[in-house]
């Protein structure tokens, strides 16, 4: 990439970009780094405030990313700068199981903040430990039920994580050849995606992928639960709401456990605070990482305490969950989402972001589909597009070289989620950049 200057309110570029020093850096990672930790375009960051990134050379972007979707409440939130000192200044960083004030402190607020019909939780340090661990919990009550009730009812498309039932229940099959074998109870049933269904056929939709399973498996003799990605997250593709209703349904039917995997969508980041309740119904179980510890390792289960409680002492206990640095975090977050009003000022400033992202599609209308609500959008491109991938990839470079910065998902889609934090105009500046730069590409 060459140099380029750029001064703006938000945007402050006076070095090419890759900055001079970032290859030296990179060379430096491939050494010692496996390359799976490898994937986004090289930016070295130094630092990060708010919306914005800095690399070493102290250019500075829009954080059109908030590093996929964890910096909520902006980067280097002060209130959970100052909620971690408290866990320094007090001598208390770690206490495996061990009670502390903060834990019970923090869970009180957790399960207030996810609103009526939960009533506790456990704490862990990744988003792929919370699908874990509430993967075990719908198994355990479905044992409970029936020795071997021991269904889960997945999507396909849908991404729960990288550990093994994580991967099981997500719907890339590449991803898990690794496993080598598929857990014979683990099922996957067709997404509801737009350009499948519509208003009049969703039930019809639904019923159909459900007698498919039923040729194999009994719903109430077999199953015990069904993970739910809140949006599919490559595309940010919500379920229809009468679809989700329809399913909640059949699940209540059938003694069936609803579980959202709500890592990309909650605290906050679709305009509310969770991502379920655009759905207007209440699951027995939900998954929580990512901005739940605006960048602080912190993930965690809630759900209703029948569920919570099946198991046994010390059967779900980490070595670092719960620890006072990360409760302290979360505590901060959820104070910073509720004190700052977040949540509406991510569906306020979401619906420019939209509005914006709508306004380049119809444009290019046999090309981009727009997704998403609040700050999370996808803009989802025609697959069919000669070297869509590529182009999409070469898009990305060049927001990068004008000073934004975007989630390459490695497929037909370009994902974008800023902190809740953001201006309007660094969103009518990003959005600008990003339409600059689909006219080169597609020579429109």
């Amino acid at each position: 990439m060459s140099k380029k200057i750029i001064k703006t309110k938000n945007i402050s570029i006076s070095t090419k970009i890759p900055a001079p020093g970032t290859d030296k850096l990179i060379k430096r990672l491939n050494k010692v780094e496996s390359r799976s930790m490898h994937g986004q375009l090289p930016i070295v960051w130094s630092k990060a405030k708010n919306f914005n990134v800095y690399d070493i050379a102290g250019n500075k972007f829009i954080d059109f990313t908030s590093t996929i979707f964890v910096a909520n409440t902006g980067h280097s939130n002060n209130r959970i700068k100052k909620y971690i000192s408290r866990s320094l200044n007090t001598n208390l960083i770690h206490s495996y199981a061990y009670i502390n004030k903060i834990r019970a402190e923090y869970l009180e607020r957790l399960i207030k903040f996810c609103g009526k019909g939960f009533e506790k939780a456990f704490l862990m340090s990744a988003g792929t430990e919370a699908t874990e661990a509430a993967f075990k919990l719908m198994r355990m009550y479905g044992q409970k039920k029936k020795k071997r009730r021991l269904g889960i009812i997945c999507f396909e498309g849908n991404w729960h994580g990288r550990t093994m039932a994580s991967q099981m229940m997500s719907g890339n099959d590449k991803q898990k050849e690794w496993i080598g074998y598929h857990d014979k109870d683990i099922h996957h049933i067709a997404f509801p995606y737009p350009w499948l269904i519509n208003e009049k056929n969703q039930e019809k939709f639904l019923e159909e992928s459900l007698n498919k399973l039923k040729k194999k498996i009994d719903l109430r003799k077999d199953v015990s639960g069904i993970m739910i990605e809140t949006f599919q997250g490559w595309g940010a593709i919500f379920y229809p709401k009468k679809y989700i209703q329809l399913l909640k349904k059949i699940c209540k039917k059938n003694d069936i456990l609803i579980c959202f995997d709500e890592m990309q969508a909650g605290f906050g980041r679709t305009g509310k605070n969770f991502g379920f309740q655009h759905y207007d119904i209440i699951p027995d179980l939900v998954c929580c990482g990512k901005g739940m510890g605006g960048g602080v390792a912190l993930s965690g289960v809630i759900g209703k305490k029948k569920i919570m409680d099946l198991p046994e002492v010390g059967n779900m206990s980490s070595t670092n969950s719960a620890n006072p640095i990360a409760c302290n975090a979360g505590l901060a977050v959820i104070e910073e989402i509720e004190k700052k009003k977040l949540t509406d000022n991510a569906r306020v400033k979401g619906e420019l972001l939209h509005k914006n992202l709508l306004k380049i599609s119809h444009k290019f209308p046999d090309l981009i589909n727009i997704y998403g609500k609040g700050l999370i959008a996808a803009m989802v491109f025609n697959r069919n597009q000669k070297n869509i991938n590529s182009k999409l990839k070469k898009l990305v470079e060049l927001c990068i070289k004008d000073g934004l910065l975007l989630v390459y998902t490695g497929r037909e889609s370009v994902k974008i989620g800023p902190p809740l934090t953001i201006t309007k105009d660094a969103i009518n500046e990003g959005t600008e950049i990003i339409k600059k730069n689909i006219n080169i590409l597609f020579n429109r």
